[in-house]
């Protein structure tokens, strides 16, 4: 069985290098795997600015020229979109606009409407209605030390459209049939898992999904599944994603017909 290439779409905020750890947990075992570059995180690319902007439809377009490059280079290899956070609605949105790819891993990837938060969402209301409005008008862009920044004005704008009224970026009339693996991490702040589970429902087809809970009492020592520290410490991530795959394989695998095999003929 060809082990899948891995790539990685990372959260808001954090550039690929901070997911190295997790690229060499997939590569001890055997699986290739590489983290995408985040627009106005990367070293020696410009940030966000007045006069540098993107959205989540950029977004979106860079995961496809990612896949397209690496179905290109690996032929026979299947590729998987692992997202992180802002990564995982990205790669809904691929799956909804391009062709798929093999399969979908999202880790603490959640809809930031402010129904799905504890206590009304009452902090994402006030990030979304006051905060990114006000500061996007005044920059051109959201500076640090605001949540996301230094964030691109339309990509943060959108973000803002979804935690206030669940209004998506990118077209969404049907649900994503790709096999999806969709990870949430118990305890997580940012992507709590009834805002996880909800984002799973609006998007993914339930026939194609397995759901899986990271709990904090089984995490293991060295390890983490805090929303963003689980890079640092994702063997039991990456052990669970790999299990899924080969359960996946296995079952399109069984569905083949053997050699001389007919009957469907």
């Amino acid at each position: 069985m060809t082990a899948p290439l891995v790539l990685i779409a990372p959260a808001m905020g954090i550039g690929s290098a901070y997911y190295r750890p997790l690229v060499d947990d997939f590569g001890r075992r055997g699986w290739p795997a590489r983290a995408l570059g985040r627009r106005g995180f990367e070293r020696g690319q410009p940030r966000a600015g007045r006069a540098n902007d993107w959205s989540y439809a950029d977004e979106i377009a860079d995961l496809a020229t990612a896949v397209t490059q690496a179905r290109a280079e690996n032929r026979d290899r299947p590729v998987l979109l692992l997202g992180h956070s802002l990564g995982a609605q990205l790669a809904a949105g691929h799956e909804l606009s391009h062709d798929p790819v093999d399969g979908v891993v999202t880790v603490g990837g959640a809809l930031p409407y402010h129904r799905h938060y504890p206590l009304g969402g009452a902090h994402i209301l006030t990030l979304a209605t006051v905060i990114v409005p006000a500061l996007t008008a005044v920059f051109g862009y959201l500076p640090k030390p605001a949540f996301g920044g230094p964030g691109a004005r339309t990509l943060m704008r959108e973000w803002a459209r979804i935690a206030v009224s669940d209004r998506l970026p990118f077209p969404a009339d049907r649900l994503v049939e790709t096999p999806s693996l969709i990870i949430s991490l118990d305890g997580d702040n940012y992507a709590p898992s009834r805002a996880v589970d909800a984002f799973a429902r609006r998007l993914f087809d339930a026939a194609h999904t397995t759901r899986w809970e990271y709990r904090r009492a089984d995490v293991r020592p060295g390890d983490s599944n805090g929303h963003v520290t689980w890079v640092r410490g994702a063997g039991q991530v990456v052990d669970q994603v790999v299990s899924w795959w080969n359960g996946q394989a296995a079952k399109i695998s069984s569905r083949q017909p053997a050699p001389g095999d007919h009957r469907d003929r």
